[in-house]
């Protein structure tokens, strides 16, 4: 999905499929799409991502693409200009009883609702 969408936006060019669709993609999106929450935000690194998931368990669910400056691909009519940038949401969710709740609802989330955050805190 994330690989389409980023077709669809001209990042990468939609004559790419299968080998090398999934190689760059491991490019830009170089992590899974979240991780276990323990303590200190990463000590969970021992637990395997095949235990499944239970009520009480804390998980992040962050989908972050990343394009790195050198990032050119020659099928790319955007990289050059996206090269350097990332860009990252994440939610930390807890496992509950009867599926799960978003600590972080109602956190501002796209760059208006952070702006006037900062703007409104100075």
């Amino acid at each position: 999905m994330l690989a389409s969408e980023l077709q669809n936006l001209g990042v990468l060019s939609r004559r790419l499929s299968g080998t090398e669709l999934n190689a760059l993609m491991n490019q830009l999106f170089p992590h899974h799409l979240g991780h276990y929450l323990g303590l200190d935000t990463h000590d969970t690194v021992l637990i395997d991502r095949n235990v499944p998931l239970a009520p009480g368990m804390v998980i992040t669910i962050e989908p972050g693409v990343y394009i790195p400056q050198t990032f050119k691909p020659s099928n790319s009519k955007m990289a050059k200009e996206l090269g350097g940038t990332g860009i990252r949401l994440e939610d930390d969710v807890v496992v509950t009883e009867g599926g799960a709740e978003v600590l972080n609802k109602g956190c501002p989330e796209i760059v208006e609702e952070v702006t006037q955050l900062i703007s409104s805190s100075q």
